[in-house]
C-alpha cells in the first residue's frame, strides 16, 4: 500500500521548502544550505515518483471502468493490453516510490575506517583476519572504490593482530556498513596438525569517516605521545620518535600510528581514527536510545554480535541476521560479497520501511 496521506504531507513539506531553497540569505550559510537543498532534492524526487505513480493508478482505474463497460471484443483486448502494460508500471513505479521513502540516513554517503581485530583463537584468529582483509581489498579493488592501510600489527606467520584502512568511494558507508560484527572461522587451523576443527572469531568495525566539523575535539581533550616505531619482535625501525599515541581523555580512547616515517603523517593519521571513533561512540549512543533500532540485527552496528560463520569443511558461509546461507566460500574469499551486501541491504530497506 502506497501511504498517500504521508505523501501529501510531503507535497505540503516540500511547497514550504521552496522559499527558502531559492533565498540568497539562506546561501550565505554553506553548511546549511548543503543540508537543505539536498533534503529539497530528496523531496523533489519522492514527488516526481508520486506523481507518476497517481497518473498511472487512475489510468489504470479508467481502464478497469472501460473493461467491464465495453461489449466489442476487439476493443476489449486493446483494453486488456494496456491494463497489463500499466499494472507493470505501476508495480515498478510501487517499488521506486517505497524504496525513496525509507529514511536516508546522511552517513551513507561518507567514506569509511574498517578496523579488523583477532579475537578469540590466537594466531588461527590472526590469520583468518589477514583473510578477511584481502577478501576487502579484493571487493573494493573490483567495483572501484579506493583503499589505504592506515596502521598495521602483523605477525610473522601472516596474519594480523589489526589492521586499519580507508576506504574511499560512492556510498561506501552504506555499502559496508553491514560488515560490523563478529565473523566466526571453523576450520582445521594452518597453525596446527591434528585434524579437529576451531572456532576462532574475528572482529570487524565499520565507522563513517568525519570532518573537524562532525566531530570537535578540543586541545585539552587530548594527550600526545611521542616513541620511537618498532617492528617485529620489538626491534627498532627507524632512529626517531615518529610514532604517535593519542589517548582522549574524556573517553579514555587510544589510538596508535606508526607506519608512516612522519611524525606528523602518523598524527594525522591517527586523529583520523580518533575522530571516526568518536563518531561511531556517538551513533552507537543515539541508536541506544531508539529501541526499534534495536529489535533487528542489521544496521544496528553492534559488533557484540556474531554475524557471519566460515565454516570451511563445508565451504559454508552464513549470515545469522537474514539466514542467508551460500556454498561459495572460495568465491566470497575471493572477494564476492555481493549476495551478502544486497540482501542486507534489503532486509534494513524493509525493515525502516515498516517502521
Amino acid at each position: 500500500m502506497i501511504p498517500k496521506e504521508k505523501l501529501e504531507g510531503i507535497r505540503v513539506v516540500y511547497e514550504g521548502m521552496k522559499a527558502d531553497v531559492y533565498d540568497p540569505k539562506k546561501m550565505a550559510d554553506q553548511r546549511s544550505y548543503r543540508k537543505l537543498s539536498k533534503r529539497f532534492k530528496e523531496l523533489d524526487n519522492i514527488l516526481t515518483c508520486y506523481d507518476k505513480w497517481l497518473i498511472v493508478s487512475s489510468t489504470l482505474d479508467e481502464n478497469n471502468v472501460l473493461l467491464r463497460a465495453e461489449k466489442d471484443d476487439e476493443m476489449l483486448e486493446l483494453i486488456k493490453m494496456e491494463i497489463e502494460e500499466k499494472d507493470g508500471e505501476l508495480e515498478v513505479l510501487t517499488a521506486d516510490l517505497k524504496e525513496l521513502l525509507v529514511p536516508k540516513d546522511e552517513n551513507d554517503e561518507k567514506d569509511v575506517l574498517i578496523e579488523i581485530r583477532a579475537g578469540a583463537g590466537g594466531d588461527e584468529a590472526a590469520l583468518f583476519a589477514a583473510e578477511l582483509f584481502r577478501m576487502y581489498q579484493y571487493y573494493i579493488e573490483r567495483i572501484g572504490w579506493k583503499m589505504s592501510v592506515v596502521s598495521s600489527n602483523a605477525i610473522g606467520i601472516g596474519g594480523f593482530k589489526e589492521v586499519i584502512f580507508q576506504v574511499s568511494g560512492d556510498n561506501v558507508y552504506g555499502t559496508m556498513r553491514f560488515e560490523s560484527g563478529v565473523h566466526r572461522v571453523q576450520r582445521v587451523p594452518q597453525t596446527e596438525a591434528s585434524g579437529r576443527i576451531h572456532t576462532s572469531a574475528v572482529s570487524v568495525a565499520v565507522l563513517p569517516e568525519v570532518e573537524d566539523i562532525d566531530i570537535d575535539i578540543k586541545d585539552a581533550e587530548l594527550r600526545i605521545d611521542l616513541y620511537r616505531s618498532s617492528g617485529h619482535g620489538g626491534q627498532s625501525v627507524n632512529t626517531t620518535d615518529s610514532a604517535v599515541r593519542l589517548t582522549h581523555v574524556p573517553t579514555g580512547l587510544v589510538v596508535t600510528c606508526q607506519d608512516e616515517k612522519s611524525q606528523l603523517k602518523n598524527k594525522d593519521k591517527a586523529m583520523k581514527v580518533l575522530r571516526a571513533r568518536l563518531f561511531d561512540l556517538k551513533l552507537s549512543q543515539q541508536e541506544a536510545e531508539i529501541a526499534s533500532q534495536r529489535r533487528a540485527q542489521v544496521g544496528t552496528g553492534d559488533r557484540s554480535a556474531k554475524i557471519r560463520t566460515y565454516n570451511f569443511p563445508q565451504s559454508r558461509v552464513t549470515d545469522h541476521r537474514i539466514n542467508l546461507t551460500s556454498y561459495k566460500l572460495t568465491d566470497i574469499l575471493a572477494g564476492g560479497i555481493d549476495e551478502f551486501i544486497e540482501a542486507l541491504k534489503i532486509a534494513y530497506r524493509n525493515e525502516k520501511i515498516e517502521n
